[in-house]
């Protein structure tokens, strides 16, 4: 295979294998023709969605799973190679594994396509250095998956914001995630999956496995690679990615200074290896702190967040409210917001962003903050410790 590991390598370094290639010209009016790279149930769930932005297509698909193929409507690819050689392909969703993002993430780049990348953008600081080297080299629209910055409650915040007196000094966010599924069925967990077409003869095992160590096929790890540190960086990379990316550009926050995660597996004994209970302190160079709770055998108190300022607080679940400190703010009011959004706005703004007539809500960078806060956390926990970012060298220590 001079081959796979070679190809990942290069692609890797940001050198790539594949003939950087311009993408066609695109009008205003212009069909936009997608690739979608991996297409199990995040994948499928994008794909309805970008049916509802007009004038887009989404004509070809990879995935190492032959069954996952089966469904899809259009050229189908078990190398996402041959999907990137195609030159009518404007732009490629990735939505495969998170150890897998920074090897497709920057060969789609290399390819000449426009990216949407979802969540977390980067499994390590490594690979978002990578991506980050590969993303200098193009002008591509990259858009990262955290949809919350495309909500309608990104709005309300800022008008919130827009008035100083209205927060004061910001001093904390307390962040929360829980929930709950019947005993019976283990969070993350698929079981009704794993049949006998998951064989090495319908799986592109060496593919799945990218960059992580080498082992014998296993179904299990293969259908379940949420629960696996080779793979995953458990409900971190998950949820609490998704809930700091709308903080951090919200408020404009910056890498932190340091980070502190515990918890276990205290629930589900099922061979899973990242958490299911936990607990992360994130210290922002701000002078904030930003504390984030989570667990999978309770539902309460479900998933909230709340800012807390020396004159308001701001309360976000389903809905996001403005509610004054009294002590530091007799006059004010209680505010709700009311501004909502269609369930594809996401993808819409990026391909708004791709025929130049809006800038991406999620845009690298923001991807590669959240990405390393993350990593952070997730570093922590394997670590059993604090740990720090050190700028300079741009490391973890």
């Amino acid at each position: 295979m001079d081959s796979r590991r070679h190809f990942l390598g290069k692609v890797a370094s940001g050198l790539g294998t594949l003939a950087s290639v311009p993408a066609r010209a695109l009008g205003a009016n212009d069909r936009i023709r997608f690739g979608i790279i991996g297409f199990g149930d995040r994948g499928t769930e994008l794909f309805h969605l970008l049916k509802a932005c007009p004038n887009t297509e989404a004509a070809a698909f990879a995935d190492v799973y032959t069954k996952h193929l089966e469904k899809a409507p259009g050229a189908q690819y078990q190398d996402y190679r041959r999907l990137l050689d195609d030159k009518s392909i404007d732009a490629v969703i990735v939505a495969t594994p998170q150890h897998l993002h920074a090897e497709h993430f920057c060969a789609s780049l290399d390819a000449g396509k426009h990216v949407y990348q979802e969540k977390t953008m980067a499994f390590t600081v490594d690979h978002a250095k990578r991506m980050r080297a590969a993303h200098r080299g193009t002008a591509k629209v990259v858009q990262i998956g955290h949809q919350s910055c495309s909500f309608g409650q990104m709005n309300d915040v800022r008008a919130f914001l827009s008035q100083p007196e209205r927060m004061g000094r910001i001093t904390a966010i307390n962040m929360r995630m829980y929930r709950n599924t019947p005993l019976a069925k283990p969070a993350w967990t698929r079981r009704a999956q794993i049949t006998a077409d998951v064989n090495p003869q319908n799986v592109a095992w060496e593919s799945f496995l990218g960059e992580a160590p080498a082992r014998e096929f296993d179904a299990n790890r293969f259908i379940h690679w949420r629960l696996f540190e080779d793979y995953s960086g458990g409900n971190v990379h998950e949820n609490m990615s998704h809930q700091l990316a709308f903080w951090y550009k919200a408020l404009d926050l910056e890498i932190p200074k340091a980070v502190t995660m515990t918890g276990g597996v205290y629930l589900w004994k099922d061979g899973r290896e990242v958490p299911d209970t936990m607990t992360v302190a994130i210290e922002q160079p701000e002078n904030m702190l930003i504390t984030w709770t989570s667990g999978f055998g309770n539902n309460q108190p479900g998933v909230s967040e709340d800012v807390l300022g020396t004159h308001g607080t701001i309360a976000r679940d389903q809905q996001v409210r403005y509610l004054p400190q009294k002590v530091n703010r007799p006059t004010g009011n209680e505010i709700t917001g009311r501004a909502g959004h269609p369930p594809q706005v996401h993808l819409q703004n990026f391909v708004d962003a791709i025929r130049g007539t809006a800038k991406p809500n999620c845009p690298f960078e923001l991807g590669y903050r959240v990405s390393i806060a993350s990593s952070m956390a997730v570093e922590s926990f394997r670590l059993g410790r604090t740990v720090r970012w050190d700028a300079k060298k741009e490391e973890i220590v």
